[in-house]
């Protein structure tokens, strides 16, 4: 049994790709990288193909996560056949997911911070606009690496490993 779990933002190249390299080494720290796939895709196809926005590069580069084999691509309707967790960064991508979404899907699909017990604000926000010195990429990878651990707590719990 391999449970796949999708990280989803607008572009692909920040928020989600952040959360697919944190959440792949908290995964691997644990030796359970054969039992949990994950990707990461956009709700847009503007940036398909390209590496991860360099600001946040460099924000995980600084917490021990390698973001550099990630590459953007869009969502697609076979997406739900091939993940369990569907998960959105913020409220208008998890709209666009909806929309997508076939009737027969079973997985969950939610708000990534919905696992992160202790933030009130569910949405991550999108560090791309505005910040050129890249304290956003600093919040939300701290946003990210607390959801990651209630996510890989969450699946361990439901699939009793």
């Amino acid at each position: 049994m391999t449970i796949g779990v999708l990280f989803v933002c607008l572009g692909n190249i920040c928020r989600s790709p952040t959360a697919h390299g944190v959440f792949a080494k908290k995964v691997a720290d644990q030796h359970f990288e054969s039992l949990i796939r994950i990707d990461s895709a956009g709700t847009s196809d503007w940036h398909s193909g390209s590496k991860p926005d360099s600001r946040a590069t460099a924000a995980a580069a600084n917490k021990g996560y390698d973001l550099s084999s990630l590459r953007a691509r869009s969502v697609t309707v076979d997406d739900f056949d091939q993940f369990d967790f569907i998960l959105a960064m913020d409220r208008q991508n998890l709209t666009d997911l909806q929309i997508l979404c076939p009737q027969n899907f079973d997985g969950e699909l939610a708000l990534f911070l919905d696992y992160a017990d202790d933030l009130e604000d569910k949405e991550v926000p999108d560090p791309y606009y505005n910040d050129r010195r890249g304290e956003g990429f600093v919040q939300v990878l701290a946003m990210i690496e607390q959801a990651s651990d209630g996510l890989l707590t969450h699946i361990l719990r439901r699939h009793r490993l």
